[in-house]
């Protein structure tokens, strides 16, 4: 299926020659500052006494959670929540085993919870014993309900909802339907192409030990080796609280996104669903910019480094290319795959804008 031709937004900014690393907290700092820093101010402001719902829209592994929390990175984590409804469930299910957590929700759920489950159901529907039926939707809202709760006078990212057509009508009012307070909602559409999915989960590694996650293509780590036998290069585990050991792909993963295709196929129609709605505004977020021109929207070192390997047999060593990761998206197109803080310079700058500040 073709992308949505999202416009390439330019981060680009005239004057500005320094270099900033992306990769380091203070180096964002700093390149936040100097490429947005009136709406992270105006930002900063509002949030003092003001709060928004964001619906962060689009597919599995398009970057939903890394972007809100630069976001709140450079605006002040007190003031906003990433809230992952599948991270929701899970410290449910987890916090169900304290009888005291455990005891706070149930009395949480027969003030809050709407639905056709009684409250015996509904544990049994967070602890998976029940097959009979999915978790409702009625049912998600009251746990989004519940965690914001315990969040109070902070913006909210909403993130996995919706993820299933029956939910689509439900997020239109959902700010009403947890009882939020009467402030902003926006949609924020995230556009990458499947090729970039693809490549982040066929070279993803694991140490087998610490489980410290890198990627062969890229985020390699000191140093690389090569396996004669098999004929490939690995990564070797560069936590310094670890050993060395040999980096290893977790199962299934060098087949990419063939096992969530189908997942991908939802997320993609629910987007362009959505992208129809009237009456919200909306935000669009562009993870890619085409190879040819590029250089007139980003600065070289917004661009996503792609790590490439030669065996020098002379010395028994691994050679480390490094060079911009390009990828051909869906439309045929090359381009390259930018930096989250590129990506988030845009996001930052279009919620100043949404919010009139």
């Amino acid at each position: 299926m073709k992308n949505i031709d999202f416009p390439a937004y330019k981060t680009k900014r005239e004057g500005l020659a320094q270099k900033f690393n992306l990769n380091d907290p203070a180096g964002r700092r700093a390149y936040f500052d100097a490429k947005v820093g009136g709406a992270i101010g105006k930002l900063r402001n509002y949030l003092k006494d003001k709060t928004f719902v964001a619906f962060l829209i689009g597919k599995k592994n398009s970057g939903k959670g890394t972007y809100s929390k630069l976001f709140m990175e450079a605006v002040g984590a007190e003031h906003a929540s990433h809230l992952s409804v599948g991270d929701i469930v899970r410290d449910v299910h987890a916090n169900l085993e304290s009888p005291e957590k455990r005891e706070e929700l149930l009395a949480f759920m027969k003030s809050n919870y709407r639905g056709f489950h009684s409250v015996e159901e509904i544990t049994d529907l967070i602890e998976g014993r029940s097959q009979a039926t999915l978790m409702s939707s009625e049912l998600i809202i009251a746990l989004i309900k519940y965690e914001i709760s315990k969040r109070p006078k902070r913006a909210i990212f909403i993130d996995g909802f919706p993820r299933a057509f029956d939910q689509v009508n439900y997020s239109l009012f959902l700010k009403e339907l947890i009882g939020y307070r009467d402030d902003p909602d926006f949609f924020v559409f995230i556009d990458v192409p499947e090729a970039v999915i693809d490549e982040r989960i066929k070279y993803r590694r694991v140490c087998p030990k610490c489980k410290t996650p890198r990627n062969l293509r890229l985020l390699a780590t000191k140093e690389v080796s090569y396996d004669k036998e098999k004929e490939e290069f690995y990564l070797i585990c560069d936590n310094p609280a670890c050993e060395p050991l040999r980096m290893v792909a977790k199962e299934g993963d060098e087949l990419g996104i063939e096992p969530i295709r189908e997942r991908l196929e939802v997320d993609d129609k629910i987007f362009r669903q959505l992208l129809a709605l009237e009456g919200i505004p909306k935000i669009y977020l562009r993870n890619s910019v085409p190879v040819s021109g590029a250089e007139n929207f980003v600065d070289d070192y917004e661009i996503t480094p792609g790590y490439y390997y030669e065996y020098v047999s002379d010395n028994d060593k691994v050679k480390v290319i490094e060079k911009p990761w390009t990828v051909t998206d869906e439309n045929g197109v090359q381009v390259y795959s930018l930096l989250p803080a590129a990506v988030v310079v845009s996001f930052l700058d279009q919620t100043a804008k949404v919010l009139n500040l």
